[in-house]
């Protein structure tokens, strides 16, 4: 149901659904922004070989979501597979922390299996109870954002009062708050653990038994329809250029944090992953709006084509940073800023299409797919790029961030391109049942 006539959504199961988006989130949230600069400048792993191990994580999102996506739909309720999925998440998240380089990739692989898709679970959970999926799934998930930013904000303080040595500065400064982000992957396993108990308390999602197809061959047949054709062939290039922020701007903004040490470093706290949550409160501005923007008219196309022009404006603020006559936090401000248009007008918006054209018998399978695509397969190869293209960006030892992030710049304007010739203007929509 999407009509504006629907019933409101119940106090106790809104608090619920809330709760869980925060707790997802700030699972995820706790380490991924640190993780480019934990492995490199800690565990000491060059740039090609840190691709490779974003995208072992990733691998799990492609496998897990072809296992677990038909359970929800056919086997075990949502949420007592989300506790599973989460408690053994925790385990492996903490022991990423600490565990040795060489099983490093093993964990990563594992904990991806695992955590990756409880993220279209969440999803599907969600749109399940919400009476109105346009009024009230984005006033749930901008929960998840929050959490998001309360973690990173509380790493970035807590890398600046515990692993900030009085008298270090410059390499030694980053070493010292680098070896600490081991700290972020405790704090996921100790978030984790409370999100398997709290699942256990979420609304009942049955099982879907009343559907004979299988839910995936199902899922893969309403993905040859459009729009969702086009969604899914943009999915892997946008979430390649999606991949260059997450590994490569927590490092970017570091160095220029260490370099020009101010205000900044005393609001968002040590290393870039604080001042990255400035994208999550954008990021909770525009989850907030879409409901508006689509009452006031927005089709579904212009708010994914307004996330993309997103994209490639943050990224050439990140690569022409020094040529830009403004100062250079506000720059960053804006550039970091950028990312809640990015996620909530394409991402976000995505995810709705997604639900609105597939059946609700096959909807949990559907965004598992998507998120297959999207957080695995276009993970594991904008991993791969992100490590390739900063390997011919380094010039003379040194990173050319300019060169670097030149490369989604462009990407995203192809991007914008392909959507504006390939999704159509008008497609109809299968309601909830």
């Amino acid at each position: 149901m999407t009509s504006s006539t629907a019933e409101p959504l119940d106090r106790g199961v809104h608090f619920k659904l809330s709760l869980m988006m925060f707790l997802q989130y700030a699972i995820w949230g706790a380490w991924l922004p640190f993780l480019f600069s934990f492995l490199s400048t800690h565990r000491g792993m060059g740039n090609a070989d840190i691709g490779s191990m974003f995208a072992y994580g990733a691998v799990g999102a492609i496998v897990g979501p072809l296992i677990f996506g038909p359970l929800a739909d056919r086997v075990l309720s949502t949420e007592k597979l989300l506790a599973i999925c989460h408690i053994i998440g925790a385990v492996l998240v903490w022991r990423m922390g600490e565990c040795s380089v060489d099983s490093f990739k093993y964990y990563a692989l594992s904990y991806g299996l695992f955590y990756m898709p409880t993220l279209s679970l969440t999803n599907s959970l969600a749109f399940h109870h919400v009476p109105d999926r346009d009024r009230d799934f984005g006033v749930v998930r901008l929960w998840g954002t929050w959490g998001w930013i309360v973690v990173g904000l509380a790493m970035g303080q807590w890398l600046a009062f515990q692993h900030s040595p009085v008298g270090l500065d410059g390499d030694a400064l980053l070493a010292a708050q680098a070896a600490g982000k081991a700290d972020a992957f405790r704090l996921s396993g100790i978030l984790g653990v409370a999100m398997a108990g709290f699942c256990l308390t979420l609304p009942h999602t049955p099982p879907s038994r009343t559907a004979e197809s299988n839910p995936a061959i199902a899922a893969l047949s309403a993905v040859r329809r459009q729009p969702l054709l086009t969604l899914f062939l943009l999915a892997v290039p946008v979430s390649c250029i999606h991949q260059f922020y997450f590994v490569h701007t927590d490092t970017f903004l570091s160095l220029r944090k260490v370099a020009t040490p101010g205000w900044m470093n005393t609001v968002f706290g040590a290393g870039g992953g604080g001042l990255m949550t400035v994208g999550q409160i954008s990021e909770l501005f525009v989850i907030g709006l879409v409901p508006v923007m689509i009452a006031g008219g927005m089709t579904r196309k212009s708010l994914l084509s307004l996330g993309l022009i997103a994209y490639g404006v943050r990224m050439a603020l990140f690569a022409y940073v020094d040529q830009i006559p403004l100062p250079e936090s506000m720059v960053l401000l804006l550039g970091v800023g950028l990312h809640g248009f990015c996620f909530g007008c394409f991402i976000f918006v995505s995810f709705m299409v997604v639900d609105e054209h597939t059946s609700p018998d096959d909807r949990a399978s559907a965004q598992n797919l998507y998120n297959l695509v999207i957080v695995g397969i276009g993970v594991i190869v904008g991993s791969i790029i992100a490590g390739r293209v900063a390997e011919w960006a380094t010039v003379n030892d040194a990173l050319d961030y300019t060169r670097l992030f030149s490369v989604p710049m462009w990407a995203s304007l192809v991007c914008l391109v392909l959507l504006q010739v390939a999704y159509p203007r008008h497609s109809p929509v299968l309601e909830s049942a």
